[in-house]
């Protein structure tokens, strides 16, 4: 099927905690909502049959929660095909977003995935009911072709957001669609977490997701293209993904996903918005996981001096770094019950630092989640110290194989090149309880190849 993902550069309030009337926040809604019937059409022009844009795109950010108020539409809540906003106005007031948006699938005969603020009233009786007396959610929302609601998403791990409220329950949210079945729906920080990304998966098996997002990108593990790609991967799923373009705010990576390939967009350079449209295969049963012969450990035969190990803080966690030199080698870093080990051969001996890192505990900062990570990294410089800095340029091409003895089963395959670009491993999976990666000759320099596992329950 051909799909459409569009990185939008939203239009921002320049007084997000000041107090407007409906009148002025639609009309900046509007200003967002012109480009998106701009890009609808482009993308229907060039034969998509389903668009998605990203979280933020149309209200923007830093409101607080009564700044947002005049923002939000008023969204029935699983109503699920029932309602048509553009055929149907005047069903509910303080729908003007919606139906736009309704009117742009109806109009281009697309199915239409968004992102927005949507209010509920709330009895005080509702002992959840916030003392303003009404709920507000992060809302994606899906319009099937004709213009039809079809699903609403309401976002459950919020990301300091704190205009809007966390849904009573998890929402399982999925449409239905003619070319490619069904589609699952989650925004943003949703990604690193159990509920309700990977039950939803799991639940209904999905082969298909569509995810707006507004992400920072942070290096070296958490890049939006090189998350979505592994997420891709690691759950055997197409995603599409379309993230917020500010690049001042370190927000920039889009892109339509399958498990062996994909379309991104990135750049930390220019402004304005970016339409990517690519076909994709429906099926992703045909993606096999690669499994060769675990690397085999040498046995200790004389081995040259290991090299030392040492501490650096790298993603506000502290991983346990060991160097690699010279052209090839064998390494081993160990941190609590998790142990990393890597056979490497660079084609030629660069100027750079790489290292190979461990870590397994709770990261606590920008959100609390358990991580388990085996990490080949280019350090920023020369130092030990510089190992874990964000790094966007490598010259060195490594032939590796990674692995770890992972004690989840949910390990996302990082492997990034020079320039933010993406490479695919040759062969990766489990054999006797160790999770592999492994790769020859990169198509670029090497920036980071990385297990990243989750272990949702020590959460």
């Amino acid at each position: 099927y051909v799909a459409a993902v569009y990185e939008h550069e939203s239009i921002l309030s320049p007084t997000p905690a000041a107090l407007v009337e409906r009148r002025s926040a639609l009309e900046l809604m509007g200003r967002n909502l012109d480009i998106y019937e701009q890009q609808v059409l482009a993308a229907a022009r060039q034969g998509a049959q389903i668009i998605v844009f990203p979280e933020d795109g149309i209200h923007g950010f830093n409101f607080t929660r009564s700044s947002i108020y005049p923002y939000l539409d008023f969204v029935p809540h699983s109503h699920s095909g029932k309602w048509n906003p553009c055929r149907e106005p005047y069903l509910y007031n303080d729908t003007e977003v919606i139906q736009r948006l309704s009117c742009m699938a109806l109009k281009n005969k697309i199915f239409l995935v968004a992102n927005l603020g949507t209010k509920q009233p709330c009895e005080h009786s509702d002992p959840r009911c916030p003392s303003d007396g009404r709920y507000q959610f992060n809302t994606n929302v899906a319009f099937a072709a004709d213009g039809a609601l079809l699903a609403t998403y309401r976002k459950h791990n919020l990301y300091f957001e704190y205009a809007f409220d966390t849904p009573p329950e998890p929402d399982y949210a999925f449409f239905d669609t003619p070319f490619a079945g069904k589609f699952g729906m989650f925004t943003c920080f949703d990604i690193l977490f159990f509920e309700p990304a990977v039950n939803l998966i799991r639940q209904y098996s999905l082969k298909q997701i569509v995810y707006p997002t507004a992400w920072m990108n942070q290096l070296p593990l958490l890049s939006a293209v090189e998350f979505q790609q592994a997420f891709a991967t690691a759950f055997n799923v197409n995603i599409l993904a379309a993230n917020i373009h500010h690049p001042t705010l370190g927000m920039t990576g889009s892109g339509i996903y399958t498990p062996v390939k994909s379309f991104i967009y990135h750049n930390m350079e220019s402004y304005g918005g970016k339409l990517i449209v690519a076909e994709i295969p429906v099926n992703t049963a045909d993606y096999k996981t690669n499994l060769e012969k675990t690397p085999s450990r040498e046995s200790e035969k004389g081995k040259e001096q290991s090299p030392p190990s040492f501490y650096a803080e790298m993603m506000y966690d502290n991983f346990t770094f060991v160097p690699l030199w010279g052209e090839k080698g064998e390494l081993q870093v160990c941190a609590n019950t998790l142990c990393c080990y890597l056979n490497y051969q660079r084609a030629v001996l660069t100027e750079e630092l790489y290292a190979l890192g461990v870590f397994d505990g709770l990261h606590t900062v920008h959100g609390t989640y358990y991580v388990q990570a085996c990490a080949l990294v280019k350090c920023g410089g020369l130092s030990f110290s510089t190992c874990g800095q964000e790094v966007t340029d490598a010259t060195a091409l490594i032939d590796f194989q990674l692995w770890g003895n992972m004690s989840t089963p949910y390990i996302f395959p990082l492997l990034l090149t020079s320039g933010v670009t993406l490479d695919f491993a040759d062969h990766m999976g489990w054999k006797n309880n160790y999770y592999f990666l492994s790769k020859n000759r990169t198509s670029a320099g090497l920036l980071t190849a990385a297990l990243y596992g989750r272990w949702y329950e020590k959460d």
